[in-house]
């Protein structure tokens, strides 16, 4: 006789419980960071997209922009679920740039370069602590360099050629041991280059004049000495002393001429009275 077939075995409730916490975890929607969310809402609001590049940059996206590695956003790529670069780049974007994107916490990269983006540096951009590369070149950027942008101890790439901004260098910049490139050429800034930019000591990077370059009221190294606008202190104390010493000649050749006529003057005199003075 045949052997009778084994009874089926029943999962165990251990077992269950496994399987559908990975059913969870597997199908579960994924949802954003409620900061990477805020930041990326309050941004395209800031944002003008006249050639519409950002046609999926929705709220319904922002709720959830990532999946693992991918994004589902243009010019963003993420890391463990979060937003960690931003590259909107030559897009003909306007408007400005929000302060909320500081609410991206896991930034590390953020290049808005070659658009047509107005108005400040947002002071916020400092709580963006894990940032290495902030890009903001060829744009209409103006006012100050914020010098909150120390605090963004990461930093190995600041570049800002080609903007309108204003006012002096931060001598706080100096302090970024990291930064290894540094661009603020073609702007409207003015004063003195910090030592701590301009002539680095060490192993750090230094900066050539390229760095600087184009900033009119900008000076000292690796800038050439700046052209005087108007005559120089030598200049000034050249035509004085020269328009002294030439009225001094004046002067004196004024008195031998006088000198000179008076001779003459008494001479002629001394000749009359002896004319007319009797001879004995």
């Amino acid at each position: 006789m045949g052997s009778a077939p084994a009874p089926a075995r029943t999962p165990s409730a251990s077992a269950v419980l496994l399987i559908t916490l990975l059913s969870v975890a597997v199908f579960r929607p994924t949802t954003s960071d409620p900061s990477d969310e805020a930041c990326l809402t309050h941004l395209s609001e800031s944002l003008q997209d006249p050639t519409k590049s950002l046609l999926n940059w929705t709220k319904s996206t922002f709720a959830n922009p990532c999946s693992g590695l991918n994004s589902y956003l243009q010019g963003a790529t993420c890391n463990n679920g979060r937003i960690y670069k931003l590259s909107l780049t030559n897009l003909s974007l306007r408007g400005s740039i929000s302060p909320f994107i500081a609410n991206c916490t896991n930034l590390q990269a953020l290049d808005l370069s070659s658009n047509f983006l107005a108005g400040p540096i947002p002071s916020d951009l400092q709580y963006l602590v894990n940032l290495a590369v902030l890009n903001l070149s060829s744009n209409q950027l103006s006012g100050p360099i914020p010098p909150q942008l120390t605090l963004c101890a990461y930093l190995n790439v600041i570049d800002l050629h080609d903007n309108s901004l204003t006012g002096p260098i931060p001598q706080q910049l100096g302090l970024l041991v990291r930064l290894s490139a540094f661009d603020v050429s073609n702007n409207k800034l003015a004063g003195p280059i910090p030592v701590s930019l301009g002539n680095r000591s060490g192993n750090l990077p230094r900066f050539n004049a390229t760095s600087f370059q184009g900033n009119k009221e900008l000076y000292g190294y690796p800038l050439p000495p700046l052209k005087s606008k108007g005559l120089s202190v030598l200049s000034i104390v050249g035509i004085g002393l020269g328009s002294g010493f030439a009225s001094l000649v004046l002067s004196f050749t004024g008195v031998c001429i006088w000198l000179k006529i008076t001779e003459r003057k008494m001479a002629l005199e001394e000749g009359k009275i002896s004319h007319l003075m009797p001879d004995y």
